[in-house]
């Protein structure tokens, strides 16, 4: 099944599925006040970018530079934003009990 879907154009369905990850990370960024839920958006649209990535490496002529090592950067990225992130969200939860963005602007005070 799987070959059957990627040998009629499977850069055009990379394509979709990179833009499916990145709707449904946007919206989960937007619609979201959990600030963990919010982290979680921003990696769905990090790993659109990484599908992206990898997707127009199989298809550039020459590929002296591979998608594949633009993804590691971004996971290596992804990585140290998730531990920044998890940090400020331990400092909002000890400051207020619970995690809720709207509250974050507080920390200014």
């Amino acid at each position: 099944m799987t070959d059957y879907l990627f040998s009629q154009r499977p850069l055009e369905n990379l394509l979709v599925l990179s833009a499916a990850l990145f709707v449904l990370g946007l919206y989960t960024i937007v619609t979201r006040k959990n600030a963990v839920s919010v982290l979680m958006g921003v990696e769905l649209v990090l790993n659109a970018a990484n599908v992206n990535f990898v997707a127009f490496s199989q298809y550039l002529p020459g590929r002296g530079i591979h998608g594949s090592m633009f993804t590691i950067f971004v996971i290596l990225l992804a990585a140290a934003e998730a531990a920044v992130a998890l940090a400020i969200i331990i400092g909002i939860y000890q400051n207020f009990g619970r995690v809720d963005v709207d509250q974050a602007d507080l920390m200014k005070e």
